[in-house]
């Protein structure tokens, strides 16, 4: 198994980009994201509601979700593998392909750039809506702008490089496991009275899994800037001076590699679920946003995107001949 997930990597990437994700197919994310409701619905009842006993039942639902979305996709290759290495590798490959979100977060924030260019304000604030967690009702057309750049910036880490990097560690089933927090996180994570306590776990889960990726993916963007021709001295600045900009410890990182090589001003305060939240911005305002800076933003999403893949698959590559040698 570990032996052919360098290969499964190389070709589960390409078809990302060639493919994008596959519509007509059940996503293993959204199979991931039933699991963690059905076991809240049941956990919740099984548990007391009171403060201990919500934290004790979140962190029985990270312990089952992560045991589950990792030991399950762990078996299946295993066995796989024993029966025929090319249909291992062929599911491995296959899965890498599904959990990567190159194109599909490029189609999805172009689809805000095609409504802002070809449509009306409320068609692209509905699209963005698809893709961000705050309000966008009353977003202007450069709050939508900054809402879809914000989100291919997030993702690129997210949805692309911490993935890839799993994958390069231990092979598709550690990107599962990584895909089970995250996805841990985007549902039970908020600091609201519902999941203060349930889902404090796996917030503090997810902040641990993206240390190290979301720190990679703000330097990787930072040097795959100057392939786009870009500002690699601003996106370096930017990127040591405001990458802390935000109560996550991570989700700033990429923000502000984004926001230096843009030259642009990003984040700032947002409103969820109809409370204001005051927030830092990120970046410097050399000039103002632009629904150009979508386009921009994915540009540099997929030369950060190679740019990863190619270091993964040449440092993979070399510790595992070096192993099995």
């Amino acid at each position: 198994m570990l032996y052919y997930s360098m290969p499964a990597l190389a070709a589960g990437f390409i078809l990302d980009l060639m493919i994008g994700d596959p519509r007509w197919l059940y996503h293993p994310v959204c199979l991931i994201g039933n699991l963690i409701a059905f076991l809240e619905k049941i956990l919740r009842k099984i548990f007391p509601k009171t403060d201990k006993g919500e934290l004790a039942a979140g962190t029985v639902e990270v312990i089952l979700v992560c045991l589950l979305s990792g030991g399950i996709p762990f078996l299946m290759l295993h066995i796989l593998y024993g029966i025929s290495v090319w249909a291992g590798f062929a599911l491995e490959t296959f899965w890498c392909y599904q959990l990567l979100a190159t194109k599909s977060l490029k189609t999805e924030s172009m689809k805000v750039y095609d409504r802002l260019k070809n449509g009306t304000l409320d068609e692209a604030r509905y699209a963005v809506s698809m893709i961000v967690g705050r309000d966008t009702q009353s977003l202007t057309e450069e709050g939508v702008t900054k809402a879809a750049v914000e989100t291919v910036a997030e993702n690129a880490s997210d949805g692309v490089i911490a993935p890839m990097l799993y994958m390069a560690i231990g092979g598709v089933w550690l990107m599962f496991l990584y895909k089970g927090i995250n996805t841990m996180d985007s549902m039970l994570g908020y600091k609201n009275d519902k999941y203060l306590y349930f889902g404090r776990c796996a917030a503090k889960l997810d902040d641990v899994a993206n240390y190290i990726p979301a720190r990679l993916s703000g330097w990787l963007m930072v040097a795959a800037s100057a392939f786009v021709k870009m500002d690699v001295k601003n996106a370096a600045k930017i990127y040591r001076r405001d990458r802390r900009n935000h109560a996550s410890p991570n989700s700033a990182q990429t923000e502000a590699a984004m926001a230096g090589a843009l030259e642009v001003q990003l984040a700032g305060n947002a409103y969820y679920f109809g409370k204001l939240y005051e927030k830092p911005t990120i970046g410097d305002g050399i000039r103002p946003v632009e629904v150009e800076d979508i386009r921009r933003s994915n540009r540099l999403l997929y030369a950060t995107a190679i740019l990863g893949a190619v270091i993964f698959l040449l440092i993979g590559s070399a510790v595992r001949y070096c192993f099995f040698l």
